[in-house]
């Protein structure tokens, strides 16, 4: 009986993997459009002082454009909310499966070879070069330097 629990508890958090509930207030939990798309009747319609227009104009305006951004909006990801949603999953999956079967094999293959091709590297550095510079520097070891001042 326990093991039966166990294997559909298995179930249960595999199906939670792939079924995530998503919060229907707070539609922006990371903040990622904070400052981007917040704009207010304030924000693209002001009226300086000493040219004021009708009070009910002002309502009027408010209210129109307050109204219309909102239903427009509404409108427009209702028409084009899921088939975006789509494109930019399919897109999302696309990136995601040449990262995961592409980029990082090929990174991972480059960092094998670089490592063969850094040992070879190193022994020639030291088989060649490091001779050479010892022996320049026991040439030059030698040399003094002095400073005279003249007068």
């Amino acid at each position: 009986m326990a093991e039966e629990r166990t294997e559909l508890e298995e179930r249960i958090i595999i199906k939670d993997q792939h079924i995530k509930e998503i919060d229907l207030v707070n539609r922006d939990p990371k903040h990622i459009n904070e400052d981007v798309v917040k704009v207010d009747f304030e924000d693209v319609i002001a009226e300086p002082v000493g040219t004021y227009s009708f009070d009910g104009v002002w309502k009027a305006s408010y209210t129109t454009f307050t109204v219309s951004k909102y239903w427009c909006y509404r409108l427009l990801s209702a028409i084009l909310g899921i088939p975006l949603a789509v494109i930019w999953g399919f897109l999302f999956a696309l990136i995601s499966f040449c990262h995961i079967w592409a980029v990082v094999p090929c990174i991972k293959s480059y960092l094998i070879e670089i490592q063969c091709v850094s040992r070879i590297y190193s022994l020639c550095i030291h088989t060649f070069c490091d001779p050479l510079f010892e022996a320049l520097s026991k040439i030059c070891s030698n040399i003094r330097v002095a400073f005279r001042k003249e007068i």
